[in-house]
């Protein structure tokens, strides 16, 4: 994996927490928490971030601005996606926009770490 940590955001405490934690435990990854994308691109913001990991429906700035917010500040940092919109429409956008992989909940822990893994060592973008 390459080096940087991973940026978690999502409105709900317990999906961010259980995220973390499996990231942490499983993966071995540092993690920093975000409750909405303004936190999250203050955040990103401060650098060092290896990968950012997000949520669709957030209040404020959405996972959609965030991902645009993220690729027009570092167009390297691979975004995933976990939301529980699973429209095709909105995944279609939010990969258009420079989503690298979108997961719909629920998500097991172990396709969140693969997900990861490969975002992280460069094998896993696209579906």
């Amino acid at each position: 994996m390459q080096p940087g940590r991973v940026l978690v955001v999502d409105d709900s405490p317990t999906m961010r927490r259980n995220v973390v934690l499996a990231l942490q435990l499983l993966a071995r990854v540092e993690c920093v928490e975000a409750g909405d994308g303004l936190e999250a691109l203050e955040r990103f913001r401060q650098g060092g971030f290896g990968l950012v990991v997000t949520n669709i429906n957030m209040p404020g700035l959405n996972g959609l601005r965030l991902i645009q917010a993220v690729r027009a500040a570092e167009p390297a940092v691979p975004v995933l996606v976990i939301s529980t919109e699973a429209s095709p429409y909105i995944r279609e956008r939010a990969l258009r926009l420079g989503a690298s992989r979108y997961l719909t909940k629920p998500v097991r822990a172990d396709e969140v770490i693969g997900a990861v893994r490969g975002l992280l060592d460069g094998t896993g973008s696209a579906p």
